[in-house]
């Protein structure tokens, strides 16, 4: 089955140029798109995508609001959204990961990069630009005067930490293989232990936590 996508975007040129660009590839199917938030959302429940392409400033509802309700909607299978900006230090980043989208992309981006995102969350994991991850770090970093209490790390294995810790700095399911010298079917089973462990929905939120718990330190 390809992978269903919704584009909300206050640009009718931006919806059309995307929507032409992912209608292409033969695994991807745009079966929708959305002018501003309120849209989004009801269109979101109506087709239930797999990914929702949300631009973060539009009318209405922006795409923040929209991503939050749509992500509390609980839907099974779940809508991943990832969110589009024109700007990689938008006050939004923060706010969005930890309603639990999946991640961040910039408008500017290149096509190659747009089509790779919409495949990798719609497997579930996180994208993060280069330059919003730093920012997501600083963000956390500024934000807490000290480490934000997280009891349920405790729960975790040795070996859970070291994946957590690992999934934290950015690395791939097969980095982290390669770094622990393991199979990455075992790399992703500790994935979904930990993320199970921890209620989180996806990478995007256990960076969040990794940075906020002091876990995982700026270096």
């Amino acid at each position: 089955m390809p992978i269903t996508v919704l584009i909300a975007d206050d640009q009718a040129m931006v919806r059309q140029g995307f929507g032409a660009l992912l209608g292409a590839q033969s695994d991807i199917s745009v079966v929708g798109d959305a002018p501003n938030g309120v849209v989004a959302v009801a269109e979101a429940r109506r087709l239930r995508p797999d990914v929702v392409l949300m631009d973060v400033r539009m009318p209405e509802m922006n795409g923040l609001e929209a991503a939050r309700t749509i992500l509390a909607a609980g839907f099974d299978p779940p809508v991943r959204v990832l969110m589009l900006t024109t700007f990689d230090i938008d006050d939004y980043v923060y706010e969005a990961l930890r309603a639990g989208a999946s991640g961040f992309l910039l408008k500017d981006a290149p096509a190659e990069e747009l089509v790779r995102a919409v495949r990798v969350v719609a497997d579930g994991q996180a994208l993060l630009a280069p330059t919003v991850t730093r920012r997501l770090i600083d963000d956390v970093t500024r934000r807490r005067a000290r480490p934000v209490s997280a009891p349920a790390l405790n729960t975790l294995t040795p070996r859970e930490r070291e994946v957590l810790e690992l999934v934290a700095t950015g690395m791939s399911n097969a980095e982290i293989a390669t770094a622990l010298y393991v199979a990455e079917q075992t790399v992703k089973t500790h994935v979904s232990k930990v993320f199970a462990k921890l209620n989180l929905r996806d990478r995007a939120q256990a960076v969040v936590l990794a940075y906020e718990s002091g876990l995982v330190t700026p270096g």
